[in-house]
């Protein structure tokens, strides 16, 4: 395990931005540049973190349900109360650990974070406070991927929706007390039917203390994945269960709200409209893939029964987002909400990928998060560079701008060719593993999810055509190029997008163990769960 000053490198990266926060905090609210420096250094700090555990990285080590397939892993007592009523005793653990599930978000988490403070550089109102809740996101967000403890992910899983609810309504635009207060509840209401779920499985699951030789309950995630722990006569014991089906659902629900997945999707356009740049472009690049990751890590592997009892449920969900997403973004004129519209769309194919339950399928969908991640950045960086211009996002409002702005337009084409799955982009290598993956699992649901794909080529080659051919108006004939903060910005995404459109095996080998691992837990005790029933 890699450390330093004695703590390990995933307690590092996951809380240098509380530090950072704390820094922040100390500075005078007049001193801007230092308060906009500090979030870029402590940001960047975290960047080079990551990059030392992607080289790293052993490639090789899997098996998701046991510690050996683990890595960068730290466990210690955290909370330990003895005769904790009648209950027995209460234990929780500061256990944290990645695999080739997790170490893609990360990355992503890193780079998107870092990239998101200097998307911020424009901030004037109440400065200090942005920059400090903008790093507690981003600790909140990291705590997610890298906790192996439901209590701990839970905690970093909460903690991520207070720094969002204030980012949005203090700094959005006119309507944003409405969309943090929507997305508040939306998320909450997740929350609570996913706190059930944890304390049931709490109750229902049993390991040998080492310590005192006694069986004791636990949070331990890993051993959740482990039939052998739940106790007999218990409420999750067994598998296909109603209660098993029903905490399924539980965690599901809570997980489908932050993808989001049709029908629980409306708060997002409204939080992606009203939301500053940079927290669009965490929001879109990072906090809805905390879902699809959450079905990964927990639903997947703890309740592998029910996964493959919903599968055709879950890819007609997918189905849904895809085509009805691609549908809904045809129809807007705004640019940003276009755009968040094509998030719900693209996240489908992920929810597609997924449900395969096979290794192309899944392969796919873990790329495709990574993969839009990056896209869907540069997307909404796109629209914040022509707001911050002209101060308006409608689509009809502009025209000819290639010409006017073509450094600007080279990026853009990157971003929108990559988003309709361009080959040689990174978004058609994850969208061709997953419907691959979906094509050999459910084939009719596979072809027709493909309208998705014509539709998307629709919208935004149109959007394309709109803004930036045809005749440019009077009023924007003084518009400046893209910066060089803003090209900072973009550049890199575009080189990554390039680089794992055209080789996208460093990607594919850091997950290729855990996915297989994966796949072979979900069918082997899925399909003995159905064969018991």
């Amino acid at each position: 395990m890699m450390q330093f000053l004695g703590l390990g490198i995933l307690t590092w990266i996951t809380f240098l931005p509380v530090a950072g926060m704390a820094v922040v905090l100390l500075l005078g609210k007049d001193n801007k540049q230092a308060i906009r420096w500090t979030a870029a250094v402590f940001t960047g700090i975290q960047v080079v973190i990551a990059a030392l555990i992607y080289m790293g990285f052993d490639r090789g080590m899997s098996g998701i349900n046991t510690m050996a397939g683990f890595q960068y892993v730290e466990k210690v007592s955290w909370i330990d109360i003895r005769s904790f009523s009648w209950f027995g005793n209460l234990k929780i653990e500061y256990f944290l650990g990645i695999d080739g599930l997790s170490v893609l978000m990360v990355i992503l988490t890193a780079l998107i974070s870092f990239i998101a403070v200097f998307a911020s550089w424009g901030i004037e109102k109440s400065l200090k406070g942005y920059f400090a809740l903008l790093l507690l996101l981003d600790a909140g967000m990291m705590g997610v991927f890298v906790s192996l403890d439901f209590f701990l992910f839970y905690v970093f899983w909460e903690i991520m929706l207070l720094p969002m609810y204030f980012l949005i309504g203090i700094w959005g635009g006119p309507r944003r007390e409405y969309a943090a207060i929507k997305f508040f509840l939306y998320t909450l209401l997740g929350s609570v039917r996913m706190l059930l779920a944890v304390i049931a499985l709490y109750f229902s699951v049993s390991v040998l203390d080492p310590a005192t030789g006694e069986k004791v309950h636990t949070f331990n995630m890993i051993a959740m994945m482990n039939p052998a722990n739940f106790e007999p006569g218990s409420l999750l014991e067994g598998v296909g269960t109603t209660w098993r089906y029903m905490a399924f659902i539980a965690l599901f629900i809570g997980f489908a709200i932050k993808v989001p997945i049709f029908p629980f999707h409306t708060w997002l356009p409204d939080a992606h409209v009203e939301a500053p740049t940079a927290i669009s472009v965490i929001l879109a690049g990072v906090l809805l893939k905390m879902g699809t990751y959450g079905i990964l890590r927990v639903s997947f592997p703890m309740f592998p029964d029910a996964a493959v009892a919903y599968q055709i449920p879950l890819a007609i969900l997918g189905f849904v987002n895809i085509v009805y997403g691609a549908l809904v973004a045809m129809a807007q004129t705004d640019f940003k909400k276009l755009i968040a519209y094509s998030s719900i769309s693209h996240m489908g194919v992920v929810i597609l990928g997924m449900a395969a339950l096979n290794t192309q399928g899944m392969t796919g969908a873990i790329l495709q998060m990574f993969n839009h991640g990056t896209i869907t950045a540069m997307l909404f960086l796109i629209v914040g560079v022509i707001y911050d211009r002209a101060h308006t996002r409608g689509l009809n409002e502009f025209g000819g701008l290639m010409n006017q702005m073509p450094r600007y337009s080279a990026v853009m084409v990157i971003a929108f060719f990559a988003a309709l799955g361009l080959p040689g982009l990174s978004g058609f290598i994850s969208e061709a593993f997953s419907f691959i993956g979906a094509f050999q699992a459910f084939r009719w649901i596979a072809i027709a999810s493909t309208i998705g794909i014509v539709l998307t080529a629709a919208y935004m080659l149109w959007t394309l055509q709109r803004v930036f051919l045809g005749t440019l108006p009077e009023k924007w004939k003084d518009l400046p190029d893209i910066n060089g903060r803003e090209l900072f910005m973009l550049v890199p995404l575009a080189v990554i997008v390039i680089i794992l459109g055209v080789y996208p095996a460093p990607a594919i080998d850091l997950m290729s163990s855990a996915v297989n691992t994966l796949v072979d837990i979900v069918n082997a005790q899925g399909a003995m769960a159905l064969i018991g029933q």
